[in-house]
């Protein structure tokens, strides 16, 4: 069951607690990302690079869209997301409350995450926000669609590719800015791609060295289903864009976007046959080809990249009301 902003889990070892658990006076409430998610991933890692033990913070396991309600009504201390830059969600919390702030991340703590994981450091600019007046580091990774070789034949991965790309103007979303065949490739490291969008990228003079992964005999079918994130995210809005423009030029195939708890979610429903195409960070995607990480059990065989979307920047959301300016101030 999801818990919900009301029903707050202070993580206390593997278990967890009803809201209540700790000292909730003295202990910040920390927005983690929903069960199972990279955002929870990625806040792990940043807890381990400042040595924040789980009897340091009260965990809520919600989509950022939810959880910046909780920052809002100051039910929650800090949201941790895994976003486009600029967040409109973001922005829409500082019109609302008029004083957020970014936390950034140490040099110590980039260097730590950088030897422990594919995320590497990312400097958002002085300006990307109306609150914000000096660069913020942190980190960053890529947003990829990946696709099911289980039902995306050679021919749909092409036009899925080839769409994506020569009609991205058309999409309105402000992250499609960074659809362009120069970034096309970003995060396909470790991949296996997919033989149409292999076929799309080399034909534009890309040059393609990802081991091509091997579709099964498809059968033809008419509708496909595209798994997203949260809608207060970046990842559903983006793909509903994505779908549209794949429906207004491929005539008789129906592509639906779905709101999901995002990269590992979307993952696992490829897996499973339960999601034709996916949104997810690309170092997620890794561990799922590799069998890593939360793939330790099985590694995923049936995922293919399609193509890059838009830099995946880790952003640290509080107030200054809560009167936090480091993630140091929690740290054992």
């Amino acid at each position: 069951m999801k818990p919900s902003l009301s029903k707050a889990l202070c993580g206390v070892g593997a278990g967890l607690l009803l809201a209540g658990c700790g000292d909730e006076s003295k202990t910040p409430n920390i927005a983690i990302g929903p069960p199972a998610s990279t955002t929870q991933g990625v806040s792990q890692l940043l807890f381990d690079a400042y040595g924040i033990g789980s009897d340091k913070y009260n965990s809520y396991q919600e989509g950022f869209g939810a959880a910046l309600d909780g920052v809002q009504d100051g039910n929650i201390d800090i949201s941790i997301g895994i976003l486009g830059l600029p967040s409109g969600s973001i922005e829409n919390l500082q019109a609302s409350s008029g004083d957020v702030r970014l936390l950034g991340l140490s040099d110590a703590a980039i260097d730590y995450i950088e030897s422990n994981s594919a995320y590497r450091r990312f400097t958002i600019p002085a300006g990307s926000y109306d609150f914000q007046d000096e660069d913020v580091e942190t980190i960053t990774a890529y947003a990829v669609l990946v696709g099911n070789t289980h039902t995306i034949d050679e021919e749909l991965g092409y036009e899925l590719a080839r769409l994506m790309h020569e009609h991205a103007g058309e999409n309105t979303h402000a992250q499609s800015a960074f659809i362009t065949l120069e970034n096309a490739l970003n995060g396909a490291e470790g991949l296996p791609i997919h033989p149409g969008a292999k076929r799309y990228y080399e034909e534009q003079g890309l040059t393609v060295d990802n081991p091509v992964a091997s579709l099964d005999d498809i059968s033809a079918k008419s509708e496909y289903v595209l798994g997203t994130g949260s809608q207060g995210g970046t990842y559903y809005p983006l793909g509903g864009e994505m779908a549209t423009i794949w429906n207004r030029y491929l005539d008789g195939q129906n592509f639906t976007n779905i709101e999901t708890g995002a990269s590992i979610e979307n993952l696992v429903s490829i897996r499973d046959d339960r999601m034709d195409l996916g949104m997810t960070v690309h170092a997620p995607a890794q561990d799922a080809i590799a069998g890593r990480g939360e793939f330790e059990s099985g590694a995923i065989d049936n995922v293919a990249f399609i193509g890059h979307i838009y830099p995946e920047v880790i952003q640290v959301v509080t107030r200054e009301s809560s009167g936090i300016a480091s993630l140091d101030e929690l740290a054992d």
